[in-house]
């Protein structure tokens, strides 16, 4: 695939929780096409300074930005300096969510969660959206074009593991996607969803033991789990011309475990 083919040369794109996993998948996926990349990450300076190095080996021009993208008042001044850095953004991958450990032996029942444990996730899931959105959105408005990509579970659709608090948060990233997108599709804004299911290797689905994985492989008809790239495909679709006309979408990534 030639690098202008899914018109992504010098597009500007920021992506959230990017120096680990899926993130950093997607982060050096735009970069392959020619885009320009904030890695946005948390703690990690030097694996978000790693995948800053593949993304301009990739092809693309590269920038690690720390911030807690859970806190509204870091969001705002993270969408600033990409935008003094790169003049535009023309791409929100919200990847980043609360920690999360997908171990289905030691998940917290629901008579077990309180209420503060289901907030934690909301707060990962649709509050760094949430803030992250409305800080590029008037840049994107603008220029009357962007793309917002929010990563989901394929657990919003069959919770094949009882993550209550996760799988909840999810689902309500996937109501917020789709409200999102009827709000600000006239301004030639789209916003979509891609559900991944387990992805192996993450740091997430480190405490899954091996016999769990499997049987999950097993019940794919794909007979694997996703790997961290099968996830960044989709999104590049999703935010690219050739997912153009596709916007309120939650796009299942998962090997066909779950079809609809």
């Amino acid at each position: 695939m030639q690098a202008h083919d899914m018109d992504l040369r010098g597009k500007v794109v920021l992506v959230t929780g990017a120096s680990r996993g899926i993130g950093a998948a997607i982060a050096r996926a735009f970069a392959a096409q020619g885009a320009a990349v904030a890695v946005n990450y948390l703690r990690r300076t030097e694996a978000a300074q790693a995948v800053v190095r593949d993304c301009v080996a990739a092809g693309g021009d590269a920038l690690a930005l720390q911030a807690d993208v859970t806190d509204p008042a870091q969001a705002q001044p993270l969408a600033d300096r990409v935008l003094a850095e790169f003049g535009r953004i023309d791409v929100l991958v919200n990847n980043a969510f609360a920690p999360y450990a997908f171990d289905p032996e030691r998940r917290v029942p629901h008579d077990a969660l309180d209420w503060d444990a289901m907030l934690r996730q909301y707060t990962g899931s649709v509050g760094a959206a949430f803030h992250l959105s409305r800080a590029v959105l008037p840049a994107m408005r603008a220029r009357a074009q962007g793309a917002i990509v929010n990563i989901a579970s394929d657990l919003v659709e069959d919770p094949a593991v009882a993550y209550v608090d996760y799988g909840t948060a999810k689902a309500a990233l996937v109501g917020y996607t789709r409200q999102l997108a009827a709000d600000v599709g006239p301004f030639g804004i789209r916003v979509n969803a891609v559900a991944p299911g387990l992805v192996h290797p993450t740091e997430g689905s480190a405490g899954t033991r091996a016999a769990f994985r499997d049987a999950l492989a097993q019940a794919t008809p794909l007979r694997r789990l996703a790997r961290p790239e099968d996830v960044a495909g989709p999104v590049l679709f999703l935010a690219s011309a050739w997912g153009g006309f596709v916007t309120g979408q939650t796009l299942l990534v998962d090997g066909g475990r779950v079809m609809r």
